[in-house]
């Protein structure tokens, strides 16, 4: 099963590219949970840290496709790295200044969030030029969603050691050099600075001018809401079966589902292509998500976590090659960005709806809702079935191509061929 893996992590620069891919994203990954320290530490209200934390996500969520774009138009070292530089900066900012006056840490924390820059989409877009094979690329897909399984299990640990180590403003601090170290290991490599997108025909919609890509947009949505609903019932599921230690343990269950997941759907090749395979694993994910209903004991509860959690990575690594498929020439940065936007998007507005919820029906409701979300996802699928299955030309294979004539590149499958 490790052996693809294997494979492309002995690539030539692939282990440091995901690497620094990873670090350079932990500014993002950890700031819910960095800021929420931060301010109860500095004496402020939970409101003001959840107002200060849905800032940064807003802002993030709108900066990440412009950068996409900007990276597509001029590469990735003239974007990424004095992004990762301002958005450190501005939590510099934040951090020595706290929280008075509030517009001015209002607005450090808005900036952080914009100028993040979109390493996710980045190193999606380096991985073909990277990679010999078409099947490697989507295999280092899945890995690459495996990874964001780890960080985002590793990340609040880290916030918690440098807050124990030194202080909650020294996380925020080093975490943030870390980030811009990360950016800068990727954007001095060799295929970070060689890169460069396909010719993209001048249109202000950019990459949403392709159907099949705002297709599946609208449909992670769904898939977002699922996640961000489920850890606002895991709240409430916890606060009546023994507390905190209770939903770090239903997280943790989720994130080793999705690790699992991620690994076995990653270690093969799958017939068919990719846009009817999502179709079955989001419909395995909705169903996956419907005994947390059920709300069994702790022990059991943390079980049914994991194995609603096995069909997340999968999914988002499907996707990956569907944005791929789709993404006008010269826009893959953009269109991968757009990913990530519409995922944070669809999990806040998970949370703030799973929220009323659980107040008027209880957890047994706010565990519905992920199961819902997730059939509205599907149901978004099958009826954009001909929109997805009409891919477009000139994605992150095509691209690659250019960036390296010597390579071998093969063609970009039609929806009648194999993924």
């Amino acid at each position: 099963m490790a052996t693809g893996y294997l494979e492309i992590l002995r690539a030539r620069h692939a282990l440091r590219l995901l690497t620094g891919t990873l670090v350079g994203r932990l500014p993002n990954a950890t700031a819910a949970i960095a800021l929420v320290v931060f301010v109860r530490a500095e004496g402020g209200t939970y409101s003001l840290a959840g107002a200060l934390a849905a800032v940064y996500g807003v802002a993030n969520a709108v900066g990440q496709p412009v950068l996409g774009r900007l990276v597509d138009l001029y590469g990735q070292p003239r974007v990424q790295l004095p992004a990762a530089v301002l958005a450190a900066l501005s939590m510099t900012l934040f951090a020595c200044c706290g929280t008075d006056p509030l517009p001015l840490a209002y607005g450090a924390v808005a900036a952080a969030g914009l100028f993040t820059p979109p390493l996710e989409g980045g190193l999606r877009a380096l991985w073909p030029s990277v990679l010999r094979r078409d099947e490697q690329v989507h295999t280092a897909y899945a890995m690459d969603a495996i990874a964001q399984e780890i960080m985002y299990m590793v990340g609040p640990l880290l916030v918690t050691l440098c807050a124990a180590l030194w202080d909650e403003r020294a996380a925020l601090l080093v975490l943030n050099l870390l980030g811009v170290l990360g950016a800068l290991s990727v954007v001095a490599s060799p295929p970070s600075r060689a890169w460069r997108s396909a010719p993209r025909e001048a249109h202000w919609l950019g990459a949403l001018r392709s159907p099949g890509l705002l297709a599946l947009l609208g449909a992670f949505v769904f898939v977002g809401i699922a996640l961000g609903s489920i850890t606002v019932a895991s709240v409430s599921y916890a606060d009546g079966h023994g507390g905190d230690a209770v939903y770090g343990w239903m997280l943790a269950g989720l994130g080793l589902g999705a690790l699992v997941g991620g690994t076995v759907y990653g270690a093969r090749q799958w017939a068919g292509v990719p846009e009817r395979r999502l179709r079955v694993l989001v419909a395995l994910l909705a169903v996956c998500y419907l005994p947390l209903t059920l709300t069994p004991g702790p022990v059991a509860m943390v079980l049914l976590a994991v194995v609603s959690g096995v069909f997340l990575a999968p999914c988002i690594a499907c996707a990956f090659i569907i944005v791929d498929r789709h993404a006008p020439s010269g826009t893959v940065t953009e269109a991968f960005s757009w990913l990530v936007t519409t995922f944070t998007v669809g999990a806040s507005v998970g949370t703030g709806v799973a929220g009323p919820v659980v107040q008027a029906g209880g957890t047994v409701w706010g565990f519905a809702v992920p199961g819902a979300a997730g059939a509205v996802s599907l149901l978004v699928l099958l009826g954009t079935g001909r929109v997805l299955a009409a891919p477009a030309r000139g994605g992150v294979v095509a691209s690659s191509s250019e960036n390296d004539p010597n390579r071998a590149v093969e063609p970009r499958f039609s929806s009648g061929d194999r993924a």
